[in-house]
């Protein structure tokens, strides 16, 4: 479940037609129903895309690579 701001923040800015990435820099439970549950915050235009967890653990070049997987 993602923190209250971040519904806050979805709500306040208009994501419409746009893709928002989610992504975690702690935990270890993994997305869950986040996806689903953050839904509710965006236009029904915009597109919510499970990212992933970003703890520290990956370089510039992992991150990168990653970004660049993501191909939006």
């Amino acid at each position: 479940m993602a923190p209250t701001v971040i519904n806050t923040f979805l709500e306040k800015y208009d994501f419409s037609g746009k893709k928002v990435v989610l992504f975690a820099t702690s935990g270890g439970s993994g997305f869950g129903n986040t996806v689903a549950e953050l839904k509710g915050s965006v236009s029904e235009s915009a597109e919510l895309i499970e990212g992933d967890l970003l703890n520290g653990q990956q370089t510039y070049q992992s991150l990168t690579e990653w970004a660049d997987g993501l191909k939006l």
